[in-house]
């Protein structure tokens, strides 16, 4: 591959990134080879740490991006809808919906947690869980209102977003349901869940 135009500046730093994601999504954290990456970005591998301090910090900095993304997208979301059940509805659009978009970043960041060295994992995790937070958040409302029948938020919050995140490993976009099909498909069962209705 030719050498990418501006390789001293940030589109370099972000072509690294964008190839970095693509190559581990392939091929895995340990499958991938600095070799690799600057084979596809088209700098030599010894100009990588120009950009990047290590295949380490680029992981935890391509996982770190992806968490602080959805938890500030979420928090937009959330702040339209007051009612436990309209911000639960929303919060299913929208996390089916992200990570029906987004499903490398998603896969990156489920499957290689095993990957993350012990004090970047304890950052990445503080991270999930404030996420998380968000939608205990909801459900605990939710059952304080008598909307939900849910004797243990934090362990629904936790079923539910495994339940939606599972939609990354299978979701193709020329399948025979569209994305709103399947929000509303995976809401109604949601719901039935959490209301006994």
């Amino acid at each position: 591959m030719s050498r990418t135009k501006g390789s001293s500046g940030q589109r370099t730093k972000a072509a690294i990134r964008k190839a970095g994601r693509a190559l581990i999504y392939k091929h895995g954290y340990e499958g991938m080879s600095l070799r690799q990456l600057a084979d596809s970005v088209g700098v030599q591998q010894g100009s990588l740490y120009n950009h990047i301090r290590s295949k380490q910090q680029m992981l935890f900095d391509l996982m770190e991006e992806h968490l602080v993304a959805i938890i500030k997208a979420l928090e937009t979301v959330l702040e339209h809808e007051r009612e436990p059940l309209a911000q639960m509805k929303a919060f299913i659009a929208f996390h089916l919906t992200y990570h029906m978009q987004r499903q490398s970043e998603v896969y990156i960041n489920n499957s290689e947690l095993r990957s993350l060295e012990p004090g970047n994992l304890r950052k990445i995790n503080a991270l999930r869980y404030a996420y998380e937070r968000l939608v205990i958040g909801i459900i605990k409302a939710g059952s304080d209102a008598g909307k939900f029948k849910v004797d243990e938020p934090r362990v629904a919050a936790f079923a539910l977003i495994a339940m939606l995140t599972g939609i990354c490993n299978w979701y193709q976009p020329n399948g025979p349901l569209s994305k709103a099909r399947l929000v509303k498909v995976h809401t109604e069962i949601a719901l039935r869940g959490l209301t006994g209705k």
